[in-house]
């Protein structure tokens, strides 16, 4: 099981209370004050604050690992650091994650739910994620 520390802050929803590892190939390398990026992945640092779900939602702890990852790759194209055709990879990454928590004895109505609402929101982002870039 994947497994994240964070705490609730009032400007920004969570902060991250230790570093934390998204495995993912990418070809740009950057060492930013939040985060180390190279081939291997993502080294989000502690500290980094993100916004977490947004819209009608419920901040489940599969989508808030997400959307950690998620806002990662956004700020990133925000920024200039990743083009936008990495909008793409961040919403795939989101539902990905989620998926991710799916587990093997997980009932099918469980498995079921967790699925249909990690689709759900890969939708809902890649319609509607365009605004927050």
């Amino acid at each position: 099981m994947l497994k994240i520390k964070y705490r609730s802050l009032k400007k920004y929803k969570y902060q991250l209370l230790e570093d934390y590892f998204h495995s993912c190939g990418c070809r740009y390398r950057y060492h930013l004050p939040f985060l180390t990026l190279d081939q291997h992945g993502i080294l989000i640092k502690k500290g980094y604050c993100w916004d977490g779900p947004s819209g009608p939602t419920i901040d489940t702890k599969d989508f808030i690992f997400a959307s950690l990852v998620h806002d990662v790759y956004y700020q990133l194209i925000r920024d200039g650091y990743f083009p936008a055709s990495y909008k793409l990879d961040a919403d795939n990454a989101l539902r990905d994650i989620m998926l991710s928590f799916i587990k093997k004895d997980d009932g099918r109505l469980v498995k079921t739910w967790k699925t249909f609402r990690a689709n759900y929101i890969y939708f809902a982002v890649k319609i509607f994620g365009r605004f927050s870039l």
